[in-house]
């Protein structure tokens, strides 16, 4: 016992040296601000330069003209603006009630053994996949075996496809995070394991939900690779009038112009990246508001 405590009191034995680790942290915390910073900076010259091009050519007559082939600076974004509502529309109503129900499923419905945790690996893996490979599978699958054709329908469900892992994943979160006495309190006054979840998980859910969901269009908005590969056209004058009808989006718009070595098609498209990108704060914005709403609602 004397050795013990003489070992455990010998000063080589263990030193906590709590000034180095305390110099540590800071540093550490130092240098996680200064990336933060750089990239806030880095954020902000991007923004500037965008704004700097094409701030001048925001209007309305740029929102409700389709593209000009004679003089690039009379040219609109009617038909690409209206395209993009129409695939985040269609992505919303596809991607999220099959997303919540498949979360549902996998955390409150579904047997813990191999096969759960083999579909709940995949679509983990799934997330990170590059998004071109999910226009192959909607060229292959929509365009050419439920035979969409070039459309709307075709392209909202290759987006579709690739934001369903995120709204999984994050809507699985959500309800994990539901404490369980509020199940079991349920269970407790004779609710049914539907009205449990129904009256009770998934108002509590709502806001983990609405994050994902914001993460995954926000993602979906900026994509031109699947939408180049289902079959968005470059240059269109005409506004979708269907599901079923032909269509560009923003994206491809963005990236053709760029590509372009004229200077106006550089201001045309730091133009469309601006709209691009109101109309992305605008539906966070949305759907930050309801989820500050369901959290009120809560509270109350």
């Amino acid at each position: 016992m004397n050795s013990a405590m003489t070992t455990a009191g010998n000063p080589a034995f263990f030193q906590p040296r709590l000034n180095r680790r305390r110099w540590m942290g800071r540093l550490f915390a130092w240098m996680c601000l200064a990336a933060a910073i750089a990239a806030v900076l880095v954020l902000a010259a991007l923004l500037w330069h965008v704004g700097r091009q094409g701030a001048s050519l925001l209007s309305v007559k740029f929102l409700t003209s389709g593209e000009s082939t004679l003089d690039p600076l009379t040219s609109g974004i009617r038909s690409p603006l209206w395209g993009t509502i129409w695939l985040m529309g269609l992505t919303t109503i596809l991607a999220v009630p099959i997303g919540v129900a498949a979360a549902i499923y996998l955390e409150e419905y579904a047997p813990d053994n191999r096969l759960t945790r083999f579909i709940q690996l995949n679509i983990a893996n799934l997330a990170g996949v590059p998004s071109v490979v999910y226009g192959l599978l909607g060229l292959t699958v929509f365009v050419r075996g439920f035979a969409l054709r070039r459309s709307v329908a075709a392209g909202a469900a290759a987006l579709a496809l690739l934001v369903l892992p995120v709204v999984i994943i994050a809507s699985r979160e959500a309800l994990l995070g539901v404490p369980k006495s509020i199940r079991e309190a349920a269970y407790a006054v004779g609710a049914t394991r539907w009205q449990t979840i129904r009256h009770h998980v998934l108002p509590a859910a709502v806001p983990g939900i609405l994050t994902g969901v914001i993460l995954a269009l926000s993602r979906a908005i900026g994509e031109a690779a699947p939408l180049i590969v289902v079959g968005a056209v470059a240059y269109m004058r005409k506004v979708p009038a269907g599901p079923l009808d032909p269509f560009t989006a923003l994206p491809i718009k963005i990236f053709n112009w760029s590509e372009m070595p004229a200077p106006e098609f550089a201001r045309l498209a730091g133009a469309a990246i601006i709209v691009l990108l109101i109309l992305l704060l605008s539906m966070n914005g949305v759907a930050v508001g309801i989820r500050a709403w369901q959290q009120r609602r809560k509270s109350w």
